[in-house]
């Protein structure tokens, strides 16, 4: 295997270098003892499953110097660069932007994982030790391993994902959203400090107020600055229950209304989702993790007449204190709702099952080979004056009768993102926008090829649409896509739109040579990176 690593030496720097061979007498010279790997099939794979493009080599670190080593040899302006390198987690990128054709991908699963709690309870009372309690965590540990290590000491992150089994580095990079963000704001608006390996191969400790511009541009910055190692997260107090509430709808308006109702109550309410129901498998699949009978029984209506109906799902922390306490909470949030009577629901579960809840769903999407198939989703933030208009141009493209998946619509306080970051939401003059998530799976026995495609197509449609700004009378609505890779340079400038010079000037100073993050398709690779 050494021997065959280091053919591979070689091999990639006749790639990378276009100098003479007098330049590099050894690969030693430039990359020291970090060993490239010949590409496995899930190298050019992610959760998608709709891109799939193969890099030359791989890299398993064992420590972020590791990467400094190759990002500071491709990041050379003499000779110049020809490979670029893109970071991957746990592979959940849906359109292959953590993918790099042709060139290297980093995969940070390899770096230490390790999640160290630092907690000053001892040096105060309970409020005392809920601010000042943090983890360092590697950014190649997932939140679930995050999730059980913190629970041992009574601690918890205050902002999640729905699915714990990504990597900190990787939710860091984009946003990190769920039912938490109305009031904690997503993962980036958590975080205290971070370790990262610029474009540049520089190894970097940054915080808000240390080398605040590369700290600010990684979070939500979609892998384009710099490789992030570790993260220090804040933490609070972790509730033993969670007392979780389903409520059914059958008015788009009403099921919205009682959701920013919900979103307003950020002192009794922990938690706000919601999604849509469109047939009894929506219904089925959605409750597989909720563990409490639903007498609800709907009647969708025949083809043609097609009832759609809704669920918001709101939870309150149970600290144990006072046994009744929770239950009265919901007792009162429930009554100001406007649910179809009387079907709201209510179960306890454990703190850890309860931010788990999606490994259920994962286990019944496996069991019906319906995990490991083409992911062609669509998620896009939307100011509240346009969600109406949205969900009108989303279900000209659904077909109710056999959509699988969930479509989730809840609403986010856009005050709780740092507009510092990288991230981008849509102008919402209110301050409320909401995420419309068509997290589809296709069935490659139904749904092959030329399926997905036709999917694809009809996403790009409405997003186009919705993306368009709605001034000047226009039909746009001003939405911003999550997650997505943009079709072309242009469309990420307008993606960005007046935060496009600011990204663009962070480029240039932690990654002047655009080897970082090709996969989505930001910056063109050039030689000398000279235009932006």
């Amino acid at each position: 295997m050494e021997l065959k690593a280091m053919y591979l030496y070689a091999a990639v720097l006749a790639v990378l270098l276009c100098s003479s061979v007098n330049f590099i007498q050894s690969p030693t010279d430039v990359l020291g003892p970090v060993a490239l790997l010949e590409p496995t099939p899930s190298s050019a794979r992610d959760f998608g499953a709709v891109v799939s493009d193969a890099p030359f080599a791989v890299m398993r670190p064992e420590s972020p110097d590791d990467i400094a080593l190759l990002l500071g040899a491709l990041s050379s302006t003499a000779p110049s660069p020809r490979a670029t390198v893109a970071a991957v987690g746990a592979g959940h990128s849906l359109h292959g932007q953590a993918q790099a054709r042709d060139g290297i991908v980093v995969e940070t699963r390899a770096l230490p994982r390790d999640v160290h709690v630092v907690s000053a309870r001892a040096h105060g009372g309970d409020d005392d030790a809920t601010v000042r309690a943090y983890a360092d965590v590697g950014a190649g540990a997932l939140w679930v391993e995050v999730l059980e290590e913190c629970l041992k000491l009574g601690l918890a992150p205050p902002s999640w994902t729905d699915y714990l089994y990504l990597t900190v580095g990787g939710t860091l990079s984009n946003g990190g959203i769920s039912g938490q963000t109305f009031k904690h704001g997503p993962q980036i608006s958590n975080v205290l400090q971070l370790e990262v390996v610029t474009g540049k191969g520089e190894v970097v400790t940054c915080s808000p107020t240390e080398i605040p511009e590369l700290f600010f541009a990684v979070l939500g910055g979609l892998g384009q600055f710099g490789i992030i190692t570790r993260a220090r997260i804040p933490l609070q107090l972790a509730p033993p229950k969670v007392r979780w509430v389903r409520a059914f709808y059958d008015s788009f308006e009403t099921f919205t209304g009682d959701q920013e109702l919900l979103v307003s109550m950020p002192e009794q309410v922990d938690y706000v989702e919601g999604f849509m129901v469109l047939n009894e498998q929506s219904l089925h699949s959605s409750s597989v993790a909720f563990p409490a009978q639903l007498n609800f029984s709907p009647d969708f209506g025949s083809k043609g007449r097609k009832k759609v109906y809704y669920c918001i799902e709101f939870a309150v922390h149970d600290f144990q204190q006072d046994g009744s306490r929770a239950d009265h909470v919901v007792e009162l949030v429930s009554a100001k709702l406007s649910y179809l009577r009387p079907h709201v629901y209510s179960v306890e579960v454990s703190y850890f099952d309860f931010l788990n809840r999606v490994r259920m769903e994962e286990e019944s999407l496996r069991s019906r080979g319906l995990w490991d198939v083409p992911h062609p989703w669509l998620n896009v933030f939307v100011p509240k004056h346009g969600i109406t208009q949205f969900k009108g141009l989303l279900m000209d493209t659904v077909s109710a009768d056999d959509f699988e998946g969930p479509i989730l619509v809840y609403p986010l306080l856009t005050d709780k993102w740092d507009g510092n970051t990288s991230a981008v939401v849509p102008a919402a003059p209110d301050g409320v926008m909401y995420i419309f998530g068509v997290l589809r799976s296709t069935d490659p026995a139904r749904c092959g090829r030329a399926c997905v495609d036709s999917i694809m197509a009809r996403h790009r449609r409405v997003a186009d649409e919705a993306c368009r700004d709605g001034g000047g009378g226009g039909r746009g609505i001003g939405a911003k896509q999550y997650l997505a890779r943009q079709p072309s340079p242009a469309r990420w400038r307008d993606h960005f739109g007046a935060g496009w010079g600011r990204f663009a000037a962070r480029k240039a100073r932690f990654d002047p040579l655009h080897v970082l993050g090709p996969g989505q398709g930001i910056f063109p690779r050039t030689d000398s990176a000279g235009s932006m």
